[in-house]
């Protein structure tokens, strides 16, 4: 059994319902989810002019290999509606690999780690919430040493409930 660890962002329509439909079919077509974080409220990152994001992680147990997932998960994207117009626009469900084992890859239409990981509080909260102590493979340093040591200050608000 591998261990995927997965960020969930979604910033239209109703995106507590997107997250928790994205949470259903990875449980439906990946595996099953053992940890959760709370859901997060964040701005946006990267192009400003756009509404909100809703923001969780989660831990997920899965037979699929890291490319098999990145299809899944591009297909669940698909099904809720994402269209990639441009880099960081909009969408209403954002599904990324972040770590898979404790494995280093890199393919054409995949990196794992996810690349961007140390730079991104809305990434890093969540994530620390489930798996603080998960070492990052390339780097050496917790999840939370690399929260701690994130230079984006950009606020990140656990939803209520």
């Amino acid at each position: 059994m591998n261990t995927a660890i997965l960020h969930l962002g979604s910033n239209l329509g109703d995106r507590l319902q997107q997250l928790e439909e994205a949470r259903r079919q990875l449980q439906l077509f990946c595996g099953r989810i053992i940890r959760k974080s709370a859901i997060y409220e964040t701005a946006p990152w990267g192009v400003e002019d756009q509404d909100d994001y809703l923001n969780q992680a989660l831990i997920l147990e899965t037979k699929l290999s890291a490319q098999q997932l990145l299809e899944q998960t591009k297909a669940i994207e698909n099904r809720q509606g994402r269209e990639r117009k441009e880099r960081w626009a909009a969408r209403t469900l954002d599904i990324d690999i972040l770590f898979y084992n404790t494995d280093s890859i890199q393919t054409q239409d995949l990196t794992v780690p996810h690349p961007r990981i140390a730079d991104r509080r809305f990434v890093l909260v969540p994530l620390a919430e489930i798996a603080s102590e998960w070492i990052h493979p390339d780097i050496g340093l917790s999840v939370q040493q690399l929260l701690e040591s994130c230079g984006d200050k950009g606020e990140v608000k656990a939803l209520p409930g």
